[in-house]
């Protein structure tokens, strides 16, 4: 364990909450000392959300452990019951409370609630954010859905327009509201309809409904990687590879989803509402070319940026990594296509060190390299959570689709 003033990631129960958060008609009983019952701080006040996340404590304090914690697990789930009436219900344990071994899950199954209730088992000391809100909706679709019979068959019913999951939208993510937004549209366009976008936005009785589209689109791979995986292994459902991140992603993923859904891209493609392209050919941006850019993000930020950055911009990337470790392979192949060798860490320290050693004239990444940049007098566009609140803006800013190359190109200049 290292001690640390920052960090990139929570616990891996954050990422529940961040699943949680996001829906309706969910419910998450986290068993949690005093201390642990931040929540309220997170979503209210950084994301500036208009309700509560739906998370009962159980809230225990220190005179509690030397009495029956789990009997005050049980009646705290019994409340959060009586008292929401959720479609679902996720259990789990703080990474305090873990320490103590309750086994959430078992005592619920002896409450015998009349709704499904999905046990987490989150490693905290293993494990951080991201991981866990992966695994909370793995397991919340695997367990709403169930494994394929054999006899039912995804896809939508035959004569209606073909439909596509967006995957991955979360709670406290990094423009995720707007990003969904903008390829609803896009997928309109394309004579596509949206048959579930999930989590954020979503019920439990709208995942059953995943297996009734032809197409998934894990739009956040940290967080919809493994269900996707899951449904193609189990359903047989494709998915898209492509992130439209930037225009040149952007029409790959245009040409990737017409095609698994058997229509038309060209009149999306001929349209392309985005003044990127004319950018890029004027005169003005020869004032940017070769510009030296460092990189840090998320796995998935962090590559479709970089990519925009030196393919879309002209700028020189100097500099790549992430702290998000279960991507580490991916962002090393791409620092190693830029002549680089990439930075995979969660330590703050390290990235101040790198930037300060780089000196690049932009920086994108994270709220902390908001923070490092201005220590050196360097430009910084954030990218990629974790975020503050300033990153959640009230009006429309998309970072994906067309819109949002348009939102880039504003942003990086």
């Amino acid at each position: 364990m290292q001690l640390t003033v920052w960090t990139y990631e929570g616990p891996p129960h954050v990422g529940a909450m961040r699943v949680a958060t996001g829906m309706t008609g969910v419910h998450y009983v986290l068993h949690s000392p005093q201390g642990d019952t931040y929540a309220d701080l997170l979503f209210t006040m950084i994301e500036r959300r208009d309700h509560r996340p739906p998370v009962t404590y159980t809230t225990f304090k220190a005179r509690d452990l030397g009495s029956d914690t789990a009997e005050l697990f049980s009646k705290a789930a019994k409340d959060a019951y009586e008292r929401f009436r959720p479609q679902a219900m996720l259990v789990g344990s703080s990474c305090t409370a873990e320490l103590i071994q309750d086994d959430p899950g078992g005592l619920m199954s002896a409450l015998d609630l009349p709704i499904p209730v999905v046990p987490l088992e989150l490693p905290a000391y293993q494990r951080k954010e991201n991981w866990g809100a992966a695994e909370t909706f793995y397991q919340l679709v695997r367990g709403l859905i169930g494994r394929n019979d054999g006899a039912t068959p995804a896809g939508s019913p035959a004569g209606e327009r073909p439909r596509a999951n967006i995957l991955g939208a979360t709670a406290l993510g990094f423009r995720h509201r707007d990003d969904v937004a903008e390829i609803t549209r896009l997928l309109d366009r394309l004579g596509i309809d949206v048959n579930v976008a999930a989590p954020m936005g979503a019920s439990p009785h709208d995942l059953q409904r995943i297996p009734q589209a032809d197409v998934n689109i894990p739009l956040y791979p940290e967080v919809a990687g493994n269900l996707a995986r899951w449904l193609t292994r189990e359903w047989k459902m494709p998915q898209t590879q492509t992130i439209p991140y930037g225009v040149n992603a952007t029409r790959e993923f245009v040409q990737e989803v017409a095609e698994l859904c058997g229509v038309d891209p060209q009149p999306v493609l001929d349209a392309m509402p985005t003044r990127l392209p004319w950018w890029s050919r004027s005169v003005d941006s020869n004032y940017l070319t070769g510009k030296r850019v460092f990189v840090f993000a998320d796995g998935t930020h962090a590559l479709a940026a970089a990519r925009v950055a030196r393919e879309e911009m002209g700028f020189e990337v100097v500099g790549l990594g992430t702290y998000s470790r279960e991507f580490g392979r991916e962002v090393r192949e791409a620092a190693q296509a830029y002549g680089l060798e990439a930075l995979v860490t969660d330590d703050y320290l390290e990235v101040e060190a790198k930037i300060a050693e780089l000196q690049p004239e932009l920086v994108l990444g994270t709220q902390m390299e908001r923070h490092i940049a201005k220590k050196f007098g360097i430009g910084c566009a954030v990218i990629s959570a974790p975020v503050h609140v300033q990153d959640f803006p009230a009006r429309y800013s998309p970072v994906m689709g067309f819109e949002g190359a348009n939102v880039l190109f504003d942003t990086f200049v």
